[in-house]
């Protein structure tokens, strides 16, 4: 018998920021599993459903969670914030799913942080642009570095995932003095807090300022190229075009 699991991204908070196609999918399962915080962002408008959760870190229960539930022939449904692909379940899910050739998965793509934070802030990712995580959890920190100095010497708009958290109160600080070996101190750069939630705000600053700047796992950091400005109080990157 054929079992089917669908990875969905639910968006950066906003019910009305969920595409239509993962809300219908949700609709249609009886099973929606998560990390705590996630499911509390969809509950009241998924009425009716079994909802299943565990803590952070425990995403790999999470997902045996899953499989064993699909195996009981229901509709199932793993979800995570922005996009499932980007920092999210898709990876490891097909990693487990590696031992159930008999269960299907279904990739359901969402807004991530980088275009729902992007939006707020103006157009600051229009050019070339790159996404590193700060998290050191599943990534060595002499690794994260490389690609900070790579991406800042290169001139790419760099978007930052996860810049602080209680354990890393100084990893914010760290990147941005990585980045200003490349970058100028008056690079543009942005921030914006709690992305489609309640509390969300969004500040424009430089890099200098932004290396003392306070953030926290839902912080999302944008730092610019040499060619972005602020236009309107929006940060913007050219693209290019030079008739404009």
């Amino acid at each position: 018998m054929s079992h089917k699991i669908y990875v969905v991204g639910i968006g950066p908070g906003a019910y009305e920021q969920m595409t239509v196609k993962a809300a219908d999918v949700l609709r249609q399962s009886d099973v929606i599993i998560g990390y705590t915080v996630y499911i509390d962002l969809v509950r009241d408008h998924l009425p009716g459903k079994q909802f299943l959760s565990t803590p952070m870190t425990k995403e790999t229960d999470r997902c045996r969670m899953a499989f064993s539930e699909a195996r009981k022939g229901k509709t199932v449904s793993v979800i995570c914030s922005g996009d499932a692909g980007i920092y999210g379940m898709a990876g490891l899910m097909y990693e487990i799913g590696a031992q159930y050739p008999d269960t299907e998965l279904e990739v359901i793509p969402g807004v991530t942080a980088a275009t729902a934070g992007a939006a707020l802030l103006g157009a600051p990712l229009i050019h070339d642009f790159c996404v590193i995580s700060l998290s050191d959890l599943l990534t060595p920190w002499e690794t994260i570095e490389k690609r900070i100095l790579a991406a800042s010497r290169a001139d790419f708009s760099v978007c930052l995932y996860n810049p602080s958290s209680k354990k890393r109160r100084d990893y914010l600080k760290k990147a941005c003095e990585l980045m200003l070996k490349y970058k100028s101190p008056d690079t543009v750069c942005g921030i914006v807090k709690n992305i489609g939630r309640e509390g969300e705000e969004k500040s424009l600053l430089t890099l200098q300022e932004l290396k003392d700047a306070e953030a926290d796992m839902f912080t999302t950091v944008f730092v610019g190229n040499s060619q972005t400005k602020t236009l309107s109080e929006a940060m913007v990157t050219p693209r290019g075009y030079q008739d404009v």
